[in-house]
């Protein structure tokens, strides 16, 4: 008996040891000079619509105080403004489509040139999510749609099974450049048409030093901050990114990236925001 409480004993200390090893290789390397208690949270996208949401979660678990101001708001691109990008969709054999927005707007453009989908068009998204939501617009049983698990990338080894379509690339006048370089370098028939905008909404009733830490979802929410605050000063204030994009964006303006998302073991915002506010609220 003491022999088989030896091994087991040994076996769990090799994986509390094991376990340990990969926290430590998981682990964020915070600034310690920068790591001070959090009291405050600017959040900027709209307010969560479920109460469940993990961000109340986490203003109630750390008794935070949380606020939420877009930064970027969608503006429309017309029938008559995207005529003059003299783009014949219905000479494109495949759409590909990276977010839900580019979806409405597509479609609604769609329905103001009264064009009706071919039954054979292909439809490439970015996520399962946005490739569920083309139901709003066509029956989706009935045609070939393809997705990827969540980045651009996950695309491209679709694209090379076909080769021969025409692209429709539909998107906001700011956009990443993955998807038209791919297509570019790999020699692709493709077309880029602008559907809508993107632009920074008035913050001017904003005070962003009054938060402890500010978190970006986009480089265009990057942006907006200094076009409404050209002398924005960090100081204090930690930044948040999502995604290597926004976060190549808010060290391209000189900010200091406190916090990073997604990493091996936070995935999400909320999560690389707990493991900051832990660290911090408990070593102040």
């Amino acid at each position: 008996m003491a022999s088989v409480f030896y091994y087991t004993e040994t076996i769990h200390g090799i994986l509390l040891l094991i376990c340990f090893t990969m926290s430590v290789q998981l682990a964020p390397d915070f600034n310690k000079e920068r790591l001070k208690k959090v009291k405050s949270i600017l959040i900027s996208q709209p307010a969560p619509s479920d109460d469940k949401s993990p961000y109340y979660q986490l203003r109630d678990k750390y008794a935070l105080k949380i606020d939420f101001k877009p930064f970027i708001k969608v503006d429309v691109v017309d029938n008559k403004e995207f005529r003059k990008q003299k783009i014949d969709i219905l000479a494109h054999t495949a759409i590909i489509f990276t977010s839900k927005n580019a979806v409405d707007h597509f479609f609604n453009i769609a329905k103001e040139m009264r064009l009706e989908m071919p039954a054979d068009m292909k439809y490439f998204c970015v996520t399962e999510q946005t490739a569920n939501y083309l139901q709003k617009y066509i029956v989706i049983r009935k045609r070939k749609i393809f997705f990827g698990q969540k980045t651009a990338s996950d695309l491209f080894d679709m694209f090379k099974k076909h080769k021969t379509e025409k692209f429709l690339y539909p998107c906001s006048d700011i956009r990443k450049d993955d998807i038209p370089e791919h297509l570019r370098e790999n020699g692709y028939v493709f077309s880029e048409a602008v559907i809508y905008k993107t632009i920074a909404e008035d913050l001017k009733v904003l005070k962003p030093e009054e938060y402890d830490i500010i978190a970006f979802f986009s480089p265009s929410g990057v942006s907006a901050l200094f076009t409404n605050f050209p002398e924005f000063k960090q100081n204090d204030i930690r930044i948040a990114a999502l995604g290597p994009t926004t976060a190549k964006a808010v060290k391209e303006v000189g900010l200091y990236l406190d916090i990073e998302a997604p990493l091996p073991n936070v995935p999400s915002m909320t999560g690389a925001l707990e493991l900051y506010v832990k660290k911090a609220n408990s070593i102040n």
